[in-house]
């Protein structure tokens, strides 16, 4: 199951980026930007206090419960992390290279706004969500400007901040060279592999939970399945190699059955109820309900099904992969049953 886990985790992460890039080059950076800050917001809202108390850290001074907080929340998503308390009132993270959010040359297709966005998101509100108008964010590098990651450092002023005093930018200072052996740790070298590899996994699966929602309040629902079902089925394509592979399959043989037992095994590692069916010449994998959007707030009329079609892509992209002329039907309900035929 490991291997799957990881495999429906670089799907995932890929598709998050793959969503930033299409909208980039097909709504104009600025549109990226507004989904980024959007997006990463949505995160902050939901997850930022209960992971504070959930980690052990709301007791701390503001600074450094901050900094500690990004330092473990993403390492336990597999994001490389540094931290670093100078005083109760001031504590650096850096995200060394390779920012994983822009895996490989992605890196060099996003504008630097877009890269800005996600700390207005997040890390510019965390004083606001704890009450402290005095805390907020010095960001002293990001990788799109040539610096090695990105890095800042937490800062309780003496006044209360303005709203675009949240989130700084400076110049000529820089995270001071951090011993490994003495950085924090938490409990995980007790984890078993299965617990930190589904860790892993659930860290992506946020991403996708947050950006189909975040979308649709953007564009509108008709819109958004458009983008997301956009760069779901080129991800879909371009990941299947890779994500087969780590499966133990052989890309591109053993025709609908190889495919559905394929499918079959990420659903599994989502956490989805699902089996599959292998008949002549077809095959049938079958999900009850969908546990990716569960408690996700799609209320408009029909957003949920055209959460369900755009996301399914990913699918259909993967499917193309593997046989071109192979067809993969879906049908179903989100709040049901969801079926897909693949012939």
């Amino acid at each position: 199951m490991a291997a799957a886990y990881g495999a429906l985790a670089t799907l995932y992460n890929a598709l998050m980026t793959g969503i930033v890039l299409s909208l980039v080059a097909r709504r104009g950076a600025d549109t990226a930007r507004q989904f980024v800050m959007r997006h990463f917001r949505r995160q902050h809202l939901e997850k930022f206090l209960p992971g504070l108390k959930k980690l052990g850290l709301d007791g701390l001074p503001h600074a450094v419960a901050c900094a500690l907080y990004h330092y473990h929340s993403n390492a336990l998503g597999g994001v490389k992390t540094e931290y670093l308390r100078e005083s109760d009132r001031k504590a650096w993270v850096r995200y060394p290279p390779p920012r994983w959010i822009w895996r490989g040359t992605a890196v060099c297709a996003v504008p630097h706004a877009v890269n800005e966005a996600m700390l207005h998101g997040w890390h510019g509100h965390n004083g606001v969500s704890l009450g402290n108008p005095r805390l907020g964010f010095v960001c002293t590098g990001m990788i799109t400007s040539g610096t090695p990651g990105l890095e800042g450092y937490y800062f309780e002023h003496d006044r209360a901040l303005e709203p675009q005093e949240r989130v700084r930018f400076v110049d000529g200072e820089r995270m001071p060279r951090i011993d490994p052996v003495r950085q924090p740790a938490l409990d995980t070298a007790n984890w078993p592999d299965d617990r930190r590899h589904r860790t892993f996994r659930a860290y992506a699966m946020e991403y996708v939970r947050s950006l189909v929602p975040t979308l649709i309040e953007m564009l509108g629902v008709g819109d958004a399945e458009i983008e997301i079902g956009h760069a779901a089925r080129l991800i879909g394509m371009q990941f299947y190699d890779e994500t087969a592979q780590a499966l133990g399959h052989t890309p591109g043989s053993g025709g609908g059955a190889a495919f559905a037992r394929y499918l079959e095994a990420l659903l599994a590692a989502q956490g989805e109820d699902v089996a599959c069916d292998v008949g002549a010449g077809s095959a049938v994998v079958r999900q009850r309900g969908w546990r990716l959007m569960k408690d996700v707030s799609l209320v408009g009329e029909g957003h949920a099904a055209a959460a369900l079609r755009a996301w399914n892509e990913l699918w259909v992209g993967a499917a193309l992969a593997h046989d071109r002329f192979m067809t993969v039907d879906l049908a179903g309900d989100p709040a049901g049953e969801i079926t897909w035929m693949i012939r």
